[in-house]
């Protein structure tokens, strides 16, 4: 396995490598700890050049609303710039989460289980399933044989059984 040096990684963080070279070293961190080690090395050397977010919850709440958008399609074009502060309830993203049709809501599954079970247990389709069930658990308890590891604790303790009684004897 190939190794990449301490300096490489630095080029890597300040972002002065082709993206053919950079891609190589992202898959090989994924298999190497000596290499990911030097990697957070340069990122701590380079801390102070890196850029940061002026807002992170602001940053937070973005990335939460689109997660909510690919989650739940919209209907409508969404054209309003995110990037500004949005200081309104979030009572819009909860009407998004209801306005879903109501064969993707859990209450249709829920229904959709409880009539599928009452078919079949209406149909005999269940019955049928305990009958094979008893003939199985039948053919399991007629043929139960002894494990391997009861055979030798079996003998075992019949062993010790008999090293008692010569003891005793002995006595």
């Amino acid at each position: 396995m190939t190794h990449y040096t301490y300096e490489e990684w630095l080029k890597y963080v300040r972002n002065d490598l082709e993206s053919s070279t950079r891609e190589k070293l992202e898959t090989h961190l994924y298999t190497c700890d000596q290499c990911l080690e030097h990697y957070l090395q340069a990122v701590e050397a380079n801390e102070t050049s890196l850029p940061t977010l002026s807002n992170e919850q602001n940053f937070t709440d973005l990335v939460m609303r689109e997660i909510v958008r690919e989650m739940v399609p919209d209907t409508k074009n969404d054209t309003k710039d995110d990037t500004k502060d949005d200081t309104k309830d979030d009572t819009k993203d909860d009407t998004k989460l209801q306005k879903r049709p109501f064969y993707q809501q859990a209450v249709f599954h829920y229904l959709l289980a409880v009539a599928a079970t009452l078919l079949l247990m209406f149909s005999g389709a269940f019955q049928s399933l305990v009958k094979y069930a008893a003939v199985f658990d039948s053919q399991s308890v007629q043929e139960r044989k002894p494990s391997v590891t009861e055979g030798v604790m079996n003998k075992t303790f019949a062993w010790m059984d008999s090293l008692e009684k010569k003891e005793a004897i002995k006595k």
